[in-house]
Formats: structure tokens, sequence, C-alpha cells
């Protein structure tokens, strides 16, 4: 099964949205909580090109946040990502 990573904040309703469904495809994931951090804060921006969370790393590969995710899995990509098919 693939590494997840989520970098979230405790108020964003995509990160919720994300990690649910992680969960629902019963895959384990890592939560980051970057809302107070502003050198992670910074390095995310840096790493992603995006100031927005969720962002999510797949194996240490950045696919973005939450429309991103859900845009694989309705084109059948997502599954292969985490190691599920």
């Amino acid at each position: 099964m693939a590494e997840v990573l989520v970098y979230t904040t405790p108020v964003c309703p995509y990160c919720v949205m994300a990690k649910r469904l992680f969960t629902q495809k019963g895959v384990g994931y890592k939560e980051v909580d970057v809302a107070t951090d502003h050198d992670k804060r910074r390095w995310l921006a840096e790493t992603t090109g995006q100031k927005t969370v969720p962002q999510i790393f797949i194996d240490g590969k950045a696919y973005g946040g939450f429309t991103d995710i859900v845009a694989l899995d309705k084109a059948g990509k997502l599954d292969a990502l985490l190691g599920l098919a």
C-alpha cells in the first residue's frame, strides 16, 4: 500500500473530505497539521506551488488537493496510485 501524507489545517472542510475519501477506501494516511507551522507551510508552498490545503502526497509525490484527488478517483487512476488495484 502507498504512503499517503495529507497536509491540513483544523478548519479546512476540503481536508476533512480528503481524509474521509482515504478512510472510505481503507487507506491509512499520515496527517500533518500546518496551521501553526510557518516553516512547514512555506516548504509546502515552495514544493507544490500551492498555498492551500489539503495538499496530498502519495509515495512522496505531490498530487494536489481534494479536487485533484477526486478527479483521479473519477478517472479510475487513484486506486492504482494507492496500491489498491
